[in-house]
């Protein structure tokens, strides 16, 4: 007999499951929005004449939204922000087409750094495991793709994650290339649960389409075994993650933005 808590979580991962698919029909709808966009605009250069397009941006940005979250009444009250302002420097705008070539060691190890307006998250890479996507890790930081964008999405139901990674804040973007899944069968994955200290890539609910996109599991989350697990957060990150879980998230629904300033300031890939 499924207990009322074994639904919860079902229903928890479903959603999660639901919530990345509809990022491939997003990403596919905003190319096709910013085509007729385009050629609007080629016409009215042409033309020259003025139309006002505020009110077409405004609805592509509740599209995107509504593909990530679902909406609901912000909650009456929020805990104190536990984070620091974010240090001066803006998102850069970068993208690739393809995956970068290997060129880590993938018998070395390496850790990486995210130094947070929360503080500093330390995590240890599966390199050998996952070798292709700590060769992604690797190529992003040295780019300083990661420096200054936000954690975007938290979840305090069911599945206890933050996720971060995304350049656009939007929970749509990534670097322009996908890389494979790798390490579904890590021993930490037991009995489908995804254990505290977690690192792993996020998807689109498709095989072999991580980008840029990961989260970190701060409390044990029971999920299918479809997101390459990477990396192990250091006990002090996971303090820091706890941190920011305590403080909430904007729907008050247990899945949204978090409340606290989560700003990844600087990430940094270290061989040792």
């Amino acid at each position: 007999m499924v207990t009322q808590e074994q639904r919860k979580r079902q229903l928890a991962r479903e959603k999660f499951l639901r919530q990345q698919q509809r990022r491939t029909e997003a990403r596919r709808k905003a190319r096709m929005r910013n085509s007729v966009i385009a050629s609007v605009l080629g016409v009215i250069l042409i033309g020259s004449v003025a139309i006002y397009t505020t009110g077409v941006l405004k609805d592509g940005k509740k599209a995107n939204a509504s593909s990530e979250t679902t909406p609901s009444a912000a909650p009456s009250s929020k805990a104190p922000d536990p984070c620091a302002k974010p240090a001066e420097g803006s998102v850069k705008k970068l993208s690739w087409k393809k995956e970068p070539a290997m060129t880590i060691a993938t018998s070395a190890k390496y850790t990486m750094k995210l130094a947070t307006t929360c503080g500093d998250i330390d995590i240890a890479l599966k390199t050998s495991a996952a070798p292709h996507t700590v060769n992604s890790f690797d190529f992003l930081a040295s780019k300083g793709f990661f420096d200054h964008t936000k954690c975007h999405r938290l979840t305090t139901n069911g599945i206890y994650v933050l996720q971060c990674g995304d350049p656009t804040g939007s929970g749509s973007g990534g670097p322009g290339y996908t890389i494979p899944d790798e390490n579904l069968k890590d021993k930490s994955l037991k009995g489908g649960v995804y254990p505290a200290g977690t690192v792993a890539m996020a998807n689109t609910g498709q095989k072999h389409t991580g980008g840029s996109q990961f989260f970190l599991v701060y409390q044990d989350s029971q999920l299918p075994p479809s997101y390459t697990p990477f990396g192990t957060i250091s006990a002090s990150g996971l303090k820091i993650l706890k941190k920011i879980a305590a403080a909430g998230e904007s729907t008050g629904q247990g899945d949204g933005a978090p409340n606290a300033t989560v700003v990844i300031n600087k990430a940094t890939v270290t061989k040792s």
